[in-house]
């Protein structure tokens, strides 16, 4: 019997863990993992004791992209998995998973890893991490966000010298960019990002999950239509939190405070 694609661990204070299982083929993207992987986040997301996810690669990648191996034996369409089968689409899953995914980028994140990486909420990476983007070396067209995602997290400007070129980015590169939010030792990756899952975790479980999509809603709109949003999502939540409930979260907060 074969390995499952994707392994998921779950601890009882809501994190799963999700690791992609291909470490033979650096976690390239085969059919058989997107479809596993889209698969295993729709049901982590249908599950409401859940509230935080967190995306890594078994062995030395992260994931290195689409199987192209795959695709050259003809097994598939970039556009389907098969004779009137949609290819499926791990990241519209990611899209559609409430909470906070951080991904712990642990090796290389090429073209459609690059594009799972973007599609987190936060990056840990280790000093092992590099990230390019292949698309114009390899001749196809993006369609999981990269042309979109990174332009907005690094600006145009760098974007295109990472996409025209297929060049890597290193950690250290990403983190000073911007895309990547904390470079640590191999030894330390899951151990930072569990206790970031942690402390997200600690907070109010609705304002976690609100504080996402008026984040995720607001940053595709100009300026003033976010400020409204954010106005009027705030009036609308705000208006059934009573004072009881304030004082005893303003208690925990300086608890935790003066723990830290």
């Amino acid at each position: 019997m074969s390995d499952p694609l994707v392994l998921v661990d779950r601890d009882t204070a809501g994190l799963a863990v999700v690791t992609l299982n291909r470490p033979q083929a650096m976690n390239a993207l085969s059919v058989g993992l997107m479809a596993e992987l889209a698969a295993c986040i729709d049901a982590l997301a249908a599950d409401t004791t859940v509230r935080v996810l967190l995306l890594t690669g078994a062995g030395r990648a992260f994931c290195a992209g689409l199987d192209l191996k795959e695709l050259g034996a003809g097994q598939g369409s970039l556009g389907r998995a098969g004779p009137g089968a949609p290819r499926p689409d791990p990241v519209a899953a990611m899209e559609r998973f409430a909470g906070p995914i951080i991904g712990a980028i642990n090796g290389p994140a090429v073209t459609g890893g690059f594009e799972l990486a973007l599609a987190c909420d936060v990056l840990v990476a280790s000093p092992a991490a590099r990230f390019a983007d292949t698309h114009a070396r390899v001749g196809i067209a993006p369609g999981w966000g990269l042309s979109q995602r990174l332009s907005r997290a690094i600006g145009p400007y760098r974007a295109r010298e990472v996409s025209f070129t297929g060049n890597w980015v290193s950690a250290e590169q990403a983190a000073a960019w911007g895309f990547v939010n904390h470079v640590v030792a191999a030894d330390e990756l899951m151990p930072r990002a569990r206790a970031l899952a942690t402390d997200m975790l600690g907070t109010v479980p609705e304002m976690l999950l609100r504080y996402k999509a008026v984040i995720r809603d607001g940053y595709g709109l100009p300026f003033g239509e976010g400020m409204q949003l954010e106005r009027n999502r705030s009036r609308a939540f705000n208006a059934g939190v009573g004072a009881d409930a304030v004082e005893a979260r303003r208690e925990a907060v300086r608890s935790r405070n003066r723990g830290a």
